[in-house]
């Protein structure tokens, strides 16, 4: 089945953004992908030797799978035009998100607000390699990227 994809979605935690679904089967999109999109794809292997495949639309949208197929991540800068939980989107700054959030943690150069491991920014260089708090990031530092994906691994009250 063929998805559409709307740089205009709700950025659903946890979910989807631009109506590319976490665990959906990368081949579902690849049609309307190719169709309708500039794509850059481009195969990495991270430090532990696991490969992922990235699929990038427009420079917009990124779409991670995992050589099964089953769609691991999904991120957008922002281009996007799209909410996520009606307050964040990319392109934000860290004063905006601290104003509309209660909490906001550092974990593998992510910001992960109010304790929600479904979505986070992506610190930019080089505050993803010297951040060890948030204090330590400017207010008018730019939130570019935004990605969905399950990172409940890094929640450190996580019961397992």
């Amino acid at each position: 089945m063929e998805r559409i994809i709307d740089f205009y979605a709700d950025i659903v935690s946890g979910r989807s953004v631009g109506g590319v679904v976490l665990m959906d089967d990368i081949a579902d999109y690849l049609g309307e992908m190719y169709a309708n999109h500039q794509v850059v794809s481009k195969s990495y292997r991270l430090p532990d030797g696991q490969e992922r495949l990235a699929y990038s639309l427009d420079d917009t949208l990124t779409v991670v799978a995992l050589p099964s197929g089953s769609i691991f991540s999904i991120g957008c800068n922002g281009k996007y035009r799209g909410r996520c939980n009606e307050r964040f989107y990319p392109g934000q700054t860290m004063g905006d998100v601290a104003r509309v959030t209660a909490r906001q943690r550092i974990f593998n150069g992510c910001l992960v607000v109010d304790d929600d491991f479904g979505f986070s920014f992506m610190l930019p260089s080089p505050y993803d390699e010297v951040a060890d708090s948030v204090g330590d990031l400017p207010l008018d530092l730019v939130l570019e990227e935004l990605y969905v994906s399950d990172f409940s691994a890094w929640n450190p009250d996580r019961q397992v």
